[in-house]
């Protein structure tokens, strides 16, 4: 069975919706005016019962099927990227420093997509509990949501969610069982020793060198701390310090990202940085402190649902791939998969730039998919008698 007809017939309008998302980004958990344009959208389908102002801006809808029976979780994420956008498409972001470079406006489109169809047909048994989400990328929404008893209050028993992805054939499933993406945490390290004149450095205490004696220290970790077998990244991605070429310093900044998917290894990895800044504070005769912030958690997929969401896509598409290699980025969906079984997958979104990207796009193509997905995942896993 390929894409839903009935979702066909609407493609057009699920292309429209995703391009006025598209145009008029919002960040973080300031998602009001897209989460009031998923509203319209869903008493416009007709849904049962629509809770907004959860999370600040997100939204959960409900559509009860045609006879009592669990609820089902389809979770999409809302915000954009504070960056710039470089397409020069027509329907271009229209707000100054704020783009969908990661395509969140196709994971509404698509979840509207699959809203509408069964708002429509109502053809299974129990409930589908529609999320939509604010602040993924950063500021942890899905957390705040379960925090905010999203998945009790409405009985959740199992969740799903979608992500594009670039490099893919458009409309192509790409999962696998157990961790998909990784926990995520984040260092910042302040140095002060004494500052003063380039030309006389014994009368300092050099925070630069010491600086670099710790980010050449923290490059062994991966490479002497840890078991090659098992996936770790420790990347320096600031070092912030100096204002003329014969002043020295009295400050240093370093700060970097932290994936892992074994807690043993995240454990490991803090150890070792408290004691590489320690070490070298002592040798470098400076005083270093170190900050280390743990993010979101591993993305986990439940071996059964995954196979089940992996039959179900197959119905959509040849093209489906089981044994999709973990990936080192983070997805705060984890946080709901901790809470409940469920599946995350990647929808592929064809030969376009990649994630974060300023000439990023949604391929429009892969929304009817999409939502073909999430319509046939609810009629699957609750039939009607």
């Amino acid at each position: 069975m390929p894409v839903i007809n009935r979702i066909a017939d609407f493609t057009d309008d699920m292309t429209a919706w995703r391009r006025h998302l598209h145009m008029h980004p919002e960040i973080q958990f300031d998602c009001h005016e897209t989460a009031g344009f998923v509203v319209e959208r869903l008493r416009e389908f007709g849904v049962d019962e629509i809770h907004e102002g959860i999370a600040q801006s997100g939204v959960v809808a409900i559509i009860n099927g045609k006879t009592e029976g669990p609820t089902i979780g389809l979770r999409a994420d809302m915000d954009a990227l504070p960056m710039a956008e470089e397409t020069g498409l027509d329907y271009a972001s229209t707000v100054s420093g704020k783009m969908h470079a990661c395509g969140h406006d196709g994971h509404t489109t698509m979840l509207l997509g699959a809203a509408r169809y069964l708002a429509e047909t109502r053809n299974f048994a129990g409930r589908v509990a529609l999320i939509f989400q604010p602040a993924e990328e950063g500021g942890g929404g899905a957390e705040v949501m379960v925090q905010e008893g999203v998945l009790d209050r409405f009985d959740i028993k199992e969740v799903y969610a979608l992500h594009n992805l670039p490099g893919a054939p458009v409309g192509s499933f790409h999962t696998t069982a157990g961790p998909i993406m990784a926990a995520v945490d984040t260092f910042h390290i302040h140095i002060t020793g004494k500052g003063g004149h380039g030309a006389f450095p014994h009368e300092t205490a050099d925070p630069i060198v010491a600086a670099v004696g710790m980010v050449n220290a923290i490059q062994t970790i991966v490479s002497r701390n840890h078991k090659s077998a098992q996936e770790l990244v420790v990347s320096v991605t600031q070092i912030h310090t100096g204002s003329a070429d014969n002043i020295i310093p009295e400050k240093a900044y370093i700060n970097g990202t932290v994936r892992t998917f074994d807690g043993s290894v995240q454990d490991m990895v803090r150890s070792r940085l408290e004691a590489i800044v320690a070490g070298h504070a002592a040798a470098y005769d400076v005083q270093a402190t170190l900050e280390y912030e743990v993010g979101y958690p591993a993305t986990v997929n439940d071996a059964g649902k995954t196979a089940f969401a992996v039959d179900v896509a197959s119905e959509i598409t040849d093209a489906v791939d089981d044994a999709y290699p973990p990936e080192m980025g983070a997805e705060d969906f984890s946080y709901m998969l901790n809470a409940r079984p469920g599946s995350y997958l990647f929808v592929g979104n064809g030969d376009t730039a990649g994630l974060h990207h300023p000439a990023y796009d949604f391929d429009d193509a892969a929304a009817p998919a999409g939502a073909s997905f999430f319509a046939r995942l609810v009629e699957r896993a609750l039939p009607a008698a």
